[in-house]
């Protein structure tokens, strides 16, 4: 257990580091290529830091036989990444988060609740299997993944183009090609250390004598969801906030969309209609969080309680420790 934590330590530090990098040179690439910050991390950032739960789900169903860990994973992984925006109003000292954010975001919260949605009625109530050994709900989420982020990305360009006051160049020394290559670089030190955490919590979860739905959900997904935490902060610390916001909303879109890989890579037959409905109790925890993050981003709230954050981050904690509570004491199977 002792060289278990020293290499989950190990990894976390080479994340850190890689982390702050790749948030740096994605803003530069933004202010390069003229895109928004959003965009940036609803695509190119989360995509990256998502890439260790792909990898976790398609082990856990080929090698593990383990699909409720899978199906944990990535619902407990949206959840967490929804509590990390409480931590992103923590450290952003300007104002309040949502004053300041984009309300674009909006339409990531609304494209997620609509992909869990579907999953969550698939486990709950699972249709006939299709000609086609995958669920119905994994059919129907690239569609829509694909939907978001085209309909995020007529959003954004429609913003971008209403009359703003000249921007001052914040990277003048650093050419695009350059911020690319960098980009790349960080990215793999992100994904290599990323991809080797999983196998660490895991062997740490048997250990414990923790279920699959319990490890997958909470354990597991905090540790594969170590690159978005890292990265979103790294990206608050610069300055970027729309960008820290895009990548955790992003991460949940792109999850999503694992879980319909991990479906395909699962050898016994529809995997949503293979797994425990304890799930349902996360997926309806990470839908009442979705629409906290969409009241604030619409509502706007100013205040701070105790100078701290805002109440809407202080309800995704609570949420999110209740799940927690429920989780530990519901039964395994």
């Amino acid at each position: 257990m002792i060289l278990a934590w020293t290499l989950f330590l190990l990894l976390a530090g080479v994340i850190a580091v890689a982390g702050f990098w790749l948030s740096r040179f994605a803003d530069v690439i933004a202010e390069r290529t003229g895109l928004s910050g959003s965009w940036v991390g609803l695509v190119l950032m989360a995509t990256v830091t998502s890439l260790p739960e792909l990898v976790t789900g398609v082990t856990a169903v080929r090698v593990e036989n383990a699909p409720d860990l899978a199906v944990g994973n990535i619902v407990g992984a949206c959840m967490f990444n929804l509590m990390l925006l409480s931590l992103v109003d923590l450290f952003y000292r300007p104002a309040c988060m949502f004053t300041r954010a984009s309300e674009g975001h909006a339409l990531s919260t609304g494209y997620g609740a609509v992909m869990l949605a579907m999953v969550g009625l698939n486990i709950a109530a699972p249709l006939p299997e299709p000609a086609l050994p995958l669920s119905l709900a994994s059919i129907a989420i690239v569609p829509v993944y694909l939907l978001a982020l085209r309909t995020t990305f007529d959003f954004e360009r429609r913003r971008l183009l209403e009359p703003a006051e000249p921007a001052v160049a914040k990277y003048p020394g650093v050419t695009l090609r350059r911020a690319a290559a960098g980009y790349a670089a960080s990215a793999l030190g992100v994904v290599a250390a990323g991809l080797l955490l999983p196998g660490a919590a895991l062997e740490l979860g048997r250990q414990m004598g923790w279920s699959e739905s319990f490890v997958g959900t909470l354990f597991l997904a905090a540790v594969t969801a170590l690159p978005e935490l890292v990265v979103t902060l790294s990206a608050v610390r610069i300055g970027v906030l729309d960008m820290a916001i895009a990548n955790l909303l992003g991460s949940n879109l792109f999850n999503i969309v694992v879980l319909a890989v991990d479906d395909a890579a699962y050898p016994h037959g529809p995997l949503l209609s293979n797994v425990s409905r304890v799930h349902e109790t996360t997926i309806l925890t990470a839908l009442l969080m979705n629409g906290m993050v969409t009241a604030g981003l619409i509502y706007r709230p100013r205040g701070r309680p105790a100078g701290a954050m805002s109440w809407v981050s202080l309800a995704l904690i609570a949420a999110y420790a209740l799940n927690a509570v429920i989780l530990h004491r519901t039964p395994a199977g």
